[in-house]
């Protein structure tokens, strides 16, 4: 794993929860997990990753990811073992 999706990583397993995580640098990790995204109506992202499909919200106008997606996506690596 590179080095920026390492630091992607760890901002996610960050406590108290990160809302400064850019929405790209998320896509960009899990792209580089093996996952699929494609666009769905209005602003969300279907994200295919360890068999599932997960539907998420890409930020606007801010490109920050708020709080409540990155312990989505923190909940979701946890359960496949992906830590930092």
């Amino acid at each position: 794993m590179k080095r920026q999706h390492q630091r992607t990583l760890a901002s996610i397993y960050a406590h108290p929860t990160s809302a400064n995580i850019a929405w790209k640098d998320i896509e960009a990790l899990l792209r580089s997990l093996g996952a699929e995204i494609s666009e769905r109506e209005g602003s969300r992202v279907a994200v295919v990753l360890f068999g599932e499909v997960r539907v998420f919200h890409r930020p606007h106008p801010s490109p920050q990811t708020d709080k409540g997606a990155v312990a989505g996506v923190r909940r979701w690596l946890e359960q496949y073992g992906v830590k930092p």
